[in-house]
């Protein structure tokens, strides 16, 4: 049988639905389909047509039916508070099945929407599975999101119900949620006609009369109620995740029940190498694309146990946290955002505190959601002693585009490529007429469609959106709006977002090229390139950068010294004279640096608060810098 990465690429790209058909003998079947595709149907076709599933039941009945009631499925580790709880098979099953009936109580039907607006605890995720056991639609938009950004949200998926806490817990502060949630519903247009809150007892919320309820004593009154799992077509929508749009409107990616699933339960066993039984852990957020597959789903797809986390890399209480989480759960697998091991690099730049942990577990290291620059790949390689898989995907696709699959095989790393395409994805790279260029050559990252299995039919109730937004502008292509390239050996190299390719004097130039040399500096931490308005150029670049803990020398030398490297590394084609050091970079609350905001900052554009920003104080730091050096139209 083959099993090494090419021969499953060739069988793939040879027979496709064959490919598909056989992967979806991993998933129990209400109904089997009537095509595994239809090129009918949709925008580009739909997988699985006339099967009938259902997530909740792949996720959890079949684990307890089959042998595994007793083994840990959810491990709650939550250092802001110091509570942990670990939930069996059997007993998650038993509070999403309460979960299910309390939502049936309170007037949720197949169809439904429900936004679930929460911090990260369990009730987060048992109401995820509670929605999908009953086939109503959830919509997880992250806890503390601002009024205006939930009340968007809320109109456009116009949920019967919200479920919600009293607040979530950060850093040294609590956040109080339930204001937020009530200015939210004041401001949109449809109302919701119940909320259900999770009030915790750092911060107890008061209640609106006829529409709030406590859940927690809801909860308690269910608990052992039977609730059957209601079959839904394979088509039809699990759940909306809202992800930014280029019109400051965000846009509701859809993900369907029959191939999301298909494509999960695959990637988990050939792409991550995990076995059912083995604890993995996605240290992201629930209200992010990485915490629905990869802290939810996948994870309970496989068997597996999965960790949900409620901390920070750092400060919850040190730059150990991490480590002490994976030696006490016995983690094997550790999947975050590459600006998660920027901040421990920071705080601990030589590991010290690894050292006072047991990490024999540990088998491998996935980064993702942003690029992994090749310094933080290597001094995670070098500390932690196993292969760090950068791979690349997006909120659209739910999984990866491009990876090294460890469960098939273990392919030669390139620092700074996310590897090669996994099986579903034909990409192509484009320039901006629509031609394909040789490889090397810096293009825009496409894929053939028809995409596979788990990627979004549509988006929420806007077809011709979604066509607008990823068909229309390369006619037969999903256009990803990434940038790269691919070298002689098919490797990828994602190199930033379309819009931070930038334009010198007629070269056009990664950001992300120019970041990865800043990187490499012996004392940078993070940095970030934009590109700034040019009279004479167009565009030039300029650089931001975060020193590590610790370095105790003159800013200005080394400012010198990173120009230098990157005239020496690059060349003086890229024009980089611009570089200043400041104390954090402004991220949203997933890590992403906020590259478009800086960049309007320092050309004096009028910008919209991203509604994602992790701390919008950050902002004005910029500013300040850059009318301190002068930076940009700040100089005239």
């Amino acid at each position: 049988m083959p099993s090494g990465y090419k021969e499953i690429y060739e069988g793939w790209s040879t027979d496709p639905e064959a490919f598909w058909a056989k992967a979806a003998g991993e998933i129990d079947w209400v109904k089997p389909w009537d095509k595994v595709f239809d090129p009918e149907l949709g925008a580009y076709g739909r997988w699985f047509v006339g099967g009938e599933c259902n997530t909740c039941y792949n996720c959890l009945d079949r684990h307890v039916q089959r042998g595994r009631p007793g083994q840990a499925a959810l491990i709650y580790d939550s250092p802001i508070t110091g509570r942990q709880q670990t939930f069996s098979y059997r007993q998650l099953l038993d509070k999403v099945q309460a979960f299910a009936a309390v939502l049936q109580d309170n007037g949720v039907d197949r169809g439904d929407r429900v936004i679930i607006y929460m911090p990260m605890v369990p009730e987060a995720v048992m109401a995820m599975l509670a929605c999908a056991r009953i086939g109503a639609v959830h919509s997880v938009v992250f806890g503390g999101f601002a009024a205006q950004e939930l009340a968007t949200r809320i109109d456009d998926s116009k949920p019967v119900m919200i479920v919600s806490a009293s607040c979530g817990i950060e850093p040294g502060r609590i956040v109080a949620y339930k204001p937020l949630l009530d200015e939210a519903i004041e401001l949109s247009t449809h109302k919701p006609s119940r909320c259900l809150i999770l009030q915790r007892e750092e911060l107890v919320a008061g209640l609106v009369p006829d529409r709030d309820a406590s859940l927690t004593p809801l909860l308690e009154d269910a608990l052992g109620r039977k609730v059957a799992c209601q079959p839904v077509a394979a088509t039809d929508p699990l759940y909306i995740l809202y992800t930014s749009g280029t019109t400051g409107t965000p846009k509701g990616v859809v993900r369907d029940n029959g191939g999301h699933m298909v494509a999960l339960k695959w990637s988990m066993s050939n792409i991550y190498g995990m076995e059912p039984g083995e604890v993995y852990w996605a240290a992201s957020d629930v209200g992010w694309v990485v915490g629905h597959s990869y802290i939810v789903y996948a994870p309970l797809l496989q068997g597996c146990t999965t960790v949900l986390f409620e901390g920070k890399p750092v400060g919850t209480p040190d730059a150990g946290v991490f480590w002490r989480v994976m030696a006490e759960h016995g983690v094997s697998a550790l999947f975050t955002a590459p600006t998660a091991f920027r901040a421990i690099k920071k705080e601990d730049p030589d590991g010290r505190l690894i050292a006072d942990y047991d990490l024999a577990n540990l088998r491998t290291l996935f980064l993702a959601g942003e690029r992994a620059d090749p310094d933080t790949v290597q001094w995670a390689e070098q500390h932690l002693n196993v292969p760090v898989i950068d791979h690349w995907w997006q909120t659209e696709t739910g999984w990866s585009i491009a990876a090294n699959p460890i469960g098939l095989e273990m392919l030669p790393v390139k620092h700074g490529s996310p590897t090669v395409p996994m099986p579903g994805y034909d990409i192509r790279i484009l320039d901006d007429a629509g031609h394909e260029v040789p490889d090397g050559d810096l293009g825009n990252i496409v894929v053939k469609l028809p995409l596979p299995p788990s990627c979004l039919p549509t988006l929420w109730q806007d077809d011709s959106r979604f066509r607008s937004s990823y068909l229309e502008e390369f006619p037969g292509y999903y256009k990803t709006a990434d940038a790269g390239y691919r070298d002689a050996d098919g490797y990828l190299f994602i190199m930033a977002r379309t819009d931070d390719i930038i334009n010198v004097a007629g070269h056009r130039l990664s950001t992300g090229g120019m970041e990865e040399v800043l990187a490499s500096h012996a004392d940078v931490a993070e940095c970030a390139v934009v590109g700034i308005a040019d009279a004479l150029k167009g565009q030039i670049p300029a650089g931001f950068v975060v020193l590590k803990a610790g370095v105790d020398r003159e800013q200005a030398a080394i400012e010198r010294e990173l120009i230098a490297l990157v005239r020496e590394k690059i060349g003086p084609v890229a024009a980089f004279k611009t570089v200043a050091i400041v104390d954090r970079l402004p991220k949203t609350r997933s890590g992403k640096i906020l590259r478009g905001t800086m960049q309007k900052i320092i050309d004096r554009e009028e910008y919209k608060m991203p509604a994602t920003i992790d701390d919008p104080a950050i902002l004005d730091e910029i500013a300040d810098t850059v009318k301190d050096r002068a930076i940009g139209a700040w100089s005239v």
